[in-house]
Formats: structure tokens, sequence, C-alpha cells
């Protein structure tokens, strides 16, 4: 099985890193795309206990397999997108969204962290859908024409959703007994 996972600079380190190693733990193939290929900086998001927002401090480095305009969408079995900034760089890139709304007119599993919820709205691919998402996003999701769900792991036909990395073993478990066709998208 090909994963292909979408990243970018400012993706949160975890949120790359916990999902890259944890596929290919399973034996899944992954390739990390990325507006470009290069190697890509990623970020620690952290929460303090007196702020109204989450900290930012340098990350991990990942090296992104190939660039968005290279990805050949049917050659992958599945598509997971990070969180962190990059979300809001990536909806903006060439072939961004054509990547994403190919796995989404073929039913293929995708699975979404965070602020990866604003690539799925700019790609037109969330109406009519149940999600989860970081909570700052729910008039985003709302505002598209989906409903947002506050929990660890919200499944709604080919599409699993969390909010942020503490979300991650219901999400990569979910997520996984998806690309195995454990769980049909109904």
């Amino acid at each position: 099985m090909k994963v292909l996972l979408m990243a970018g600079d400012g993706a949160e380190a975890l949120e790359t890193m916990y999902p890259l190693q944890r596929l290919r733990e399973e034996g899944f193939e992954v390739h990390v795309a990325a507006p470009r290929k290069k190697v890509l900086q990623t970020v620690v998001h952290d929460f303090e206990p007196d702020m109204e927002t989450y900290t930012e401090k340098p990350g991990y480095r990942v090296q992104a397999d190939l660039g968005f305009l290279e990805v050949r969408p049917a050659d992958y079995d599945a598509l997971y997108l990070v969180g962190g900034r990059a979300p809001e760089w990536i909806r903006n890139e060439p072939g961004a969204l054509e990547i994403v709304r190919h796995f989404f007119e073929n039913q293929k599993p995708v699975g979404a962290i965070c602020h990866a919820a604003l690539v799925l709205v700019a790609a037109g691919v969330v109406k009519g859908r149940k999600m989860a998402a970081y909570w700052a996003l729910k008039p985003d999701v709302e505002a598209a024409g989906g409903t947002f769900v506050d929990q660890e792991a919200v499944v709604d036909g080919n599409l699993v959703s969390a909010r942020a990395w503490p979300d991650h073993p219901a999400l990569l478990r979910e997520f996984v007994r998806m690309v195995r066709g454990e769980r049909v998208p109904v």
C-alpha cells in the first residue's frame, strides 16, 4: 500500500513524524509531498496554561520526496494531511488541491489532522461532512458546509479527522484500518 503524506515548511513536527513513522511501521510505502522537493522545517506546537494560543519552536527537518506537481495521485492508495502552519500555504500551492480532490472523487482513504482542515475547505470537499479539526477552525469547517465535531477521531466516509497531535492514537488506528480495507467508506 502506498500513502502520500502532504506536508510543507511549518508543518507540526509530531503531526508529521508520528504518522510518517507509524505508517511505515505498518509496512506502507510512504512518500512525503510538499510544494517542492526539499528539506522541510517542521515546528513544535505546545500549550502553555496561561496562553490563549500555542507556542511554536523549530522542530525536526524532513525530506520531501517530491513536489506537488510531480505527484501522480492515481499511484497512491491513501492520502494523509498534516497540520501546523503548513496547510495555510499548501492550500495555495499549484497541484495541491487537485491531489486532494482526486482522493475524494475516488473514495480513497484520507486522514487529516488539526489545521489540515484548511486544505480540505479550500479543495471544496467539506460540504456535508462531519469532521474534527483544531478548535479554532470550527467557523471555517461550518462556513464550508461541514459539521464540526469535537472528538479525537471522526470517521465520515473515506475521511478520518482529528483535532491535534494528542489524538494520534485514535486517528492513526482508524486511518490504518481504512487503508487496510478493514473499514469500508460508506
